[in-house]
């Protein structure tokens, strides 16, 4: 069916163009060279500053003396201190305790301590006691047993009270710090809550990702030409990311033409065809390690759209733009579901099941569901400073899929789009 679509497209001599409005993002020092920060460096001060502070309220009003982060995103955050975070991830080698009247340690993988040169909220950095059993072996147990011990020691040594959150923790190191008197809490909400408000400095530094992001996309543009495949325009989002100073993507979500449908397939050597739809969502880790969660979808060859093509892509722009529009700060998600772009039956089995998701460091707290899928229990508030992402997905049986998606700072007034990246003509 879809062949027979795109074969038509063909033959009816659909216009081709190349859309001047995207060519913009390019880098206009030129192709060759990477987007240099125009970001001083006291706003990234400010924004550190900031961030370490807001986890020091939530301890606050938590009445939690210590606070000990695994998460790589979770100490970024704290102290903007980043080392090899993707193997961290799954290798939880590098740890910080940061007291709620007392220092903030970073405890780093040996030999790797002058990352944290200059870091301004990091008051000492120690060795790291690795426990895992990648390193440790037959010796996790009294390996564990001197991590837990040191653990101790600070937070006794600095009058903090027994309750500790933490993010991320296997359960042989929970037992050992609860053997030891510790009631431990949910660091990870804790960590979440206090990421979910920003400061204008990290809307500031969260504004250049977006822009080193829509480079990128520019440039997947620019090769979306019949006779390429998936992986082969996913890459130029890689490239610009990596030059301009990112650091990851976390997912690999670009597809073409029947590929896009069930969404969720990564991307593959499939060699996109003239008229396909390219759909996909950046999922970037970019500069000052914020996230640019941004989704688009257009042609191969920079066709015309078909009439279904055009059909679904309506339809998602006008998921994206109700659901933009009544969005305000103190409606609670429940107002917000109730409120929201009600998906047409038939688009039901392939939807997306977020409507809605806060995106700081990473995609984070909240994540709001679909209104097919809305638990009314879930409670929350939007407020003023989040950073929300707006999605959709559009298919239905036998199309193709339009994956849009758009990142927005809430304000007094509403939702304000950080992006620019322009939508389709249809």
């Amino acid at each position: 069916m879809l062949r027979d679509e795109n074969e038509s497209v063909e033959l009816a001599g659909s216009t081709v163009f190349k859309d001047e409005r995207k060519q913009a993002y390019l880098n206009p020092a030129g192709a060759d060279r990477p987007l240099i920060s125009p970001v001083p460096a006291a706003t990234l001060d400010r924004a550190r500053r900031y961030r370490l502070e807001r986890l020091r309220m939530k301890m606050r009003e938590w009445d939690c003396g210590a606070l000990l982060l695994y998460d790589p995103v979770n100490i970024r955050y704290a102290f903007d201190s980043s080392n090899m975070s993707i193997w961290t991830m799954h290798n939880p080698s590098r740890y910080a305790l940061i007291l709620a009247d007392g220092p903030a340690i970073i405890f780093e993988f040996e030999g790797a301590e002058h990352v944290n040169d200059g870091l301004p909220g990091i008051d000492e950095i120690r060795p790291s006691k690795s426990w895992i059993f990648f390193t440790a072996g037959n010796l996790v147990e009294p390996r564990l047993k001197a991590w837990a011990d040191e653990i101790t020691d600070i937070a006794k040594g600095n009058g903090a009270n027994r309750r500790i959150a933490v993010d991320r923790l296997e359960p042989s190191g929970a037992f050992e710090l609860t053997e030891r008197g510790f009631t431990l809490l949910d660091g990870q909400e804790l960590a979440e809550r206090a990421r979910s408000i920003k400061s204008a400095e990290e809307i500031e530094l969260m504004r250049w990702t977006i822009r080193v992001c829509e480079a990128g996309m520019a440039r997947m543009y620019e090769v979306s030409e019949p006779g390429r495949t998936e992986r082969e325009i996913w890459a130029e989002l890689h490239f610009e990311n990596a030059r301009s100073g990112g650091e990851w993507l976390e997912t690999k979500l670009l597809t073409a033409g029947p590929r896009t449908n069930p969404w969720y397939q990564e991307c593959s050597d499939y060699v996109i065809k003239r008229g396909e739809m390219i759909s996909f969502d950046t999922d970037m880790i970019g500069p000052y390690g914020y996230c640019a969660d941004l989704s688009r979808s257009w042609t191969s060859g920079h066709v015309a759209m078909n009439a279904k093509q055009k059909e679904l892509y309506a339809a998602a722009r006008d998921q994206i733009e109700h659901n933009l529009s009544v969005i305000r700060p103190g409606m609670t998600f429940r107002e917000f579901n109730e409120l929201s772009w009600q998906i047409p039956e038939k688009y039901q089995p392939y939807r997306y099941t977020l409507a809605l998701h806060g995106t700081g460091m990473a995609d984070e707290w909240p994540g709001v569901l679909l209104h097919p899928d809305f638990d009314p229990d879930f409670s929350g508030i939007i407020e003023e400073y989040m950073v929300l992402n707006v999605e959709s997905l559009i298919a239905e049986a036998g199309s193709e899929s339009i994956k849009l998606e758009t990142q927005a700072l809430i304000t007094s007034k509403g939702a304000e789009r950080l992006d620019s990246f322009p939508w389709e003509d249809i």
